[in-house]
């Protein structure tokens, strides 16, 4: 029941900025995490165990009663898309348009707005600033124009000259505002989404597989008392997926002795699940859904405009798992109650911050403390259905974590005392 010994494979979403960054942002939160509960860390530096695909590191953490060893697995595909935003610029605006209608032709964009219209507002956002932008350039160009005209410049090397200014302020435009606006960036992940539903990207199935044939050979090894795959943002569709094959190369894979697990979060399994082209995402989804041997919890937080907030994947999806269904707890989290009051304004106003903080260290010590997941005793079943003396573990006297202990071991595990951890977070307005 304590775990000793972890062994974590973390599933980036479509992220460029790759291991080093990672790393980086994963060695500061964990100080914060040292310093929040006062325990004592220490991280080794990554190692590459797989050509270049797979990066690893350790963290050892010590408390007063307890203590872990974790082997933390990064997998990589920042080379897959730092490609994709290298593209031409005309390329992606142009691409990502088409598929836009398509969506909108299909149906599929409809289905975003039922879900979570959030969402498809930010999955909208691309599109709504550069046509602000091309607008706004249009403009200087037209009156540009009637300045040449004005001048005496004569048919049609006033038109000539317009279109020359209009197309090069407007991709200076796009190209300078990026770090701001992320336009190219959301759009490449549309256009990746699309694919990778169409089954378009093979190099990423490819690497897929052989993620799920690393998850199943660390399940087989049987070295951690508890494996847990975590997918963040996009990768949690991708976790779904890796989990998803390597029950299909191991189907004891859950049974080998070491418990196995899949987190989610902040997920947004409909941009692939709704697109009708992705029966077999949907089949994996619910051989997730009854799988015995596979604990799987999906976190959501309603003031990340990038997840899917108060979504079933499974319902939502029109799979019906029947009386077999044991997955996913869904777990809905209040960032709220994880940043300090005199922040928390700041915050929620930072979308991408915001979507991190399911992978960042606490301000306050919370029942989801993602470095608790990582490095705590607890294991994930247990610290999802009994969040309350999880918390009390990390935090409290001896004879509170003592007691919280036995509440833990002598109690039935249950998915709905997931909901201890707070239900839905209360609007931005319902303050006044």
């Amino acid at each position: 029941m304590r775990v000793k010994s972890r062994h974590v494979i973390y599933v980036q979403g479509y992220d460029p900025r790759g291991l080093a960054q990672y790393y980086r942002m994963f060695r500061t939160e964990l100080r914060k995490f040292e310093k929040l509960y006062s325990l004592t860390t220490n991280i080794s530096r990554p190692q590459t165990i797989t050509g270049s695909e797979i990066a690893s590191w350790t963290i050892e953490t010590q408390a007063g009663d307890w203590q872990t060893r974790t082997t933390y697995d990064f997998l990589r595909f920042e080379d897959f898309i730092q490609r994709d935003l290298a593209l031409p610029i005309w390329h992606i605006i142009t691409y990502t348009t088409w598929i836009y209608l398509r969506l909108i032709i299909h149906g599929t964009v409809f289905r975003f707005m039922k879900a979570n219209w959030r969402f498809l507002i930010f999955m909208t956002w691309p599109h709504i600033i550069f046509w602000l932008e091309v607008a706004c350039v249009a403009t200087a160009a037209s009156f540009m124009r009637r300045g040449l005209i004005a001048a005496g410049v004569p048919p049609p090397f006033d038109t000539i000259a317009a279109a020359i200014f209009f197309f090069g302020v407007l991709w200076t435009a796009l190209k300078f505002t990026e770090k701001r606006t992320y336009v190219l960036y959301l759009m490449c992940d549309t256009i990746w989404t699309w694919e990778f539903a169409h089954r378009e990207r093979p190099e990423w199935d490819e690497r897929l597989d052989r993620f799920a044939q690393h998850l199943a050979d660390v399940a087989r090894a049987g070295e951690a008392e508890e494996i847990v795959l975590v997918g963040h943002s996009s990768g949690s569709f991708l976790g779904a997926e890796i989990m998803a094959r390597a029950l299909k190369l191991d189907p004891s894979l859950g049974r080998h002795g070491p418990r196995v697990a899949l987190l989610t979060l902040g997920g947004n399994f409909p941009i692939i699940g709704f697109q009708k082209v992705s029966a077999e995402f949907r089949e994996h989804l619910r051989e997730l859904a009854v799988e015995p041997s596979i604990d799987w919890v999906d976190c959501q937080a309603r003031k990340d405009v990038m997840n899917f907030f108060d979504l079933d994947p499974i319902a939502s999806h029109g799979i019906d798992a029947g009386a077999a269904r044991r997955n996913p707890t869904i777990v809905p989290i209040r960032f709220r109650e994880m940043i300090l009051p005199e922040n928390y304004d700041r915050f929620r106003w930072q979308f991408f911050r915001v979507h991190f903080q399911f992978v960042m260290a606490s301000e306050m010590p919370h029942a989801h403390e993602f470095f608790m997941l990582v490095c705590g005793p607890v294991p994930l079943r247990e610290r999802t259905a009994h969040p309350q003396a999880a918390l009390a573990i990390a935090t409290g006297a001896p004879a509170a974590r003592e007691k919280a202990w036995q509440a833990i071991e002598c109690a039935p595990v249950s998915g709905k005392a997931a909901a201890e951890l707070g239900g839905k977070e209360p609007s931005a307005h319902a303050g006044g």
